[in-house]
């Protein structure tokens, strides 16, 4: 798969991944997809879920080859937490 140049803003990711998943994939959940990641494309609005992010992005990226994905996690306020190691 060729590399691509991002077409948003690490700001415009966040923003629009928000967007899009409390506007079409939130009203779509149920109990059972808490924990699930959820990849999303930011130009189609097309989502996979998955509780194996590598899985939902694999999937997304069939379906869309030149995705510009956005992951988050279901029930959470982030996908990963990052910790600063002492």
């Amino acid at each position: 798969m060729p590399a691509t140049e991002p077409r948003h803003t690490p700001e415009e990711v966040a923003r629009l991944g928000a967007e899009i998943f409390d506007r079409h994939v939130r009203p779509v959940l149920r109990s059972e997809d808490d924990g699930k990641f959820v990849a999303i494309d930011l130009n189609s609005g097309d989502y996979e879920l998955d509780e194996d992010d590598y899985t939902a992005v694999m999937r997304l990226r069939a379906r869309q080859a030149a995705a510009e994905v956005w992951l988050g996690q279901v029930g959470q306020p982030a996908a990963y937490r990052m910790r600063q190691s002492r």
